[in-house]
């Protein structure tokens, strides 16, 4: 189940990545592509068209898509208190128990995270910067397979932190309710966020950005999603901010001799039962523990309800690295900068330094991805797809706006005006240049 490659190999297959908007659709997409829109349009195309509609014909656009999209037909959007506070108590004490735990651990570590506004004299008058929340953001929780309410723990706790007074929730409806997920409608009860809307895919993401007869626009999205929620989130940056454009999941692990091949492959199972197009890859120098992992792999998956998903996501997306040593293992992960890096190895911590490119770093065999998943404190919402050469996870920074603060005195202007004049001239821009030489 577990292919096993050399390096060279791997780079040109399972460590080669593909733009967001440049997966292959598979043939069954296209034809209901065909059936749902009457005309061969491309994801991109799609998209774009129920933008247009939402944007222009908002509610009804809303309540078209819904139906042609996610079959069901709502005559409103909006959760009611009355359901939200069924949905609260529609929940076992233990899940309860469970989600406060989630929502304590991710608060103090984000609580720790340095935010203040600062004012310093030393330029002459008073220079500064001003640290203020972003107004409203909407935060996009996905459900297609199964509800996922750590998303609304790992998004909203940031920006609770941070000072967000107006945090909305969309979601896409229930087939058979037409209404959010009690789960996840629960859990934002419990962080005390009522305003949640059972609205998902690009519609979604539409009415967020441009709002409706019932939705208010918001200032940025955030929140993970399929190819056509990724693209919306694409195609409206401009009108509105948003966090980035999260491709499918992945989880690199590198491992040495001394790894234990049952915890490996566990590892590397439950990465792999996220969807078709998530990555589970292993890189080792260890020929022998990549053989172990895969048996692992095999008596582990038996017992595991989503058996065919995994085996799909491992022959396509997955495999084992042979690497020449551990020192190679670091390159190679450095250069593909995995949304997750798990270091299964017997000094973890040298490697850390070593590290220059990763969404997180787990630290050693007991800090498993799973726990970042749902309890280790940081934010689940990792950059994906190469991003993390330039992108961070979710934090308390992605919620905030920095104003600059500039109150100059009179000595300092009489003696930077000049070099401002000097420079604006050499640009041709005259009226620039009076505007500094006027105060002189």
């Amino acid at each position: 189940m577990l292919k096993i490659y050399q390096p060279a190999e791997a780079k040109q297959t399972i460590l080669k990545r593909k733009p967001i908007d440049d997966y292959e659709i598979p043939e069954s997409m296209q034809q209901n592509m065909l059936k749902l829109f009457g005309e061969n349009l491309t994801p991109d195309q799609a998209v774009a068209r129920i933008i247009k509609e939402v944007r222009s014909e908002g509610d009804q656009a809303l309540r078209k898509w819904t139906q042609v999209l996610d079959g069901t037909a709502l005559d409103r959007f909006r959760l009611t208190n009355e359901e939200i506070q069924a949905a609260k108590k529609s929940i076992s004490d233990e899940m309860k128990l469970a989600l406060q735990l989630s929502i304590e651990r991710v608060q103090a570590f984000h609580q720790r995270q340095p935010l203040s506004s600062w004012i310093s004299n030393d330029l002459g008058g008073t220079v500064g910067q001003m640290i203020r929340p972003i107004r409203r953001v909407g935060l996009y929780i996905p459900a297609g397979t199964a509800p996922l309410p750590s998303s609304v723990i790992m998004s909203a706790v940031p920006a609770q932190v941070a000072g967000v007074q107006e945090i909305i929730i969309v979601a896409p409806p229930d087939r058979k309710t037409g209404k959010i997920s009690p789960l996840i409608a629960a859990t934002a009860a419990l962080l005390g966020i009522h305003e949640m809307y059972a609205i998902g895919g690009a519609q979604a993401i539409a009415a967020l950005a441009f709002g409706t007869e019932s939705i208010r626009a918001v200032d940025k999205i955030f929140g993970p999603g399929n190819l056509f929620v990724m693209l919306a989130k694409k195609q409206v940056y401009g009108s509105v901010g948003i966090d980035n454009l999260a491709g499918p999941t992945e989880t690199m692990v590198i491992a040495d001799e001394f790894a234990k091949p049952a915890w490996v492959a566990a590892d590397l199972l439950a990465q792999a039962e996220h969807d078709l197009l998530a990555s589970a890859i292993l890189l080792t120098p260890s020929l022998e523990l990549a053989k172990q992992v895969d048996e692992e792999i095999q008596l582990q998956a038996q017992k595991l309800s989503r058996t065919a998903m995994i085996n799909s996501s491992l022959l396509n997306r997955g495999g084992a690295v042979i690497t020449k040593n551990i020192e190679e293992a670091v390159t190679l992960a450095n250069d593909y900068g995995a949304e997750h890096l798990c270091l299964a190895v017997q000094q973890p911590w040298q490697l850390v330094e070593k590290i220059t490119c990763a969404g997180g770093i787990f630290i050693g065999e007991n800090s498993f991805e799973v726990l970042g998943d749902y309890v280790a404190g940081p934010s689940h919402v990792m950059p994906t797809s190469g991003s993390a050469r330039f992108a961070s996870p979710t934090n308390v920074w992605d919620f905030i706006k920095i104003i600059s603060l500039i109150g100059l005195d009179d000595q300092t202007v009489s003696q930077i005006a000049p070099a401002a004049a000097t420079i604006a001239k050499a640009e041709g821009l005259d009226a620039h240049a009076s505007a500094a030489e006027i105060r002189l």
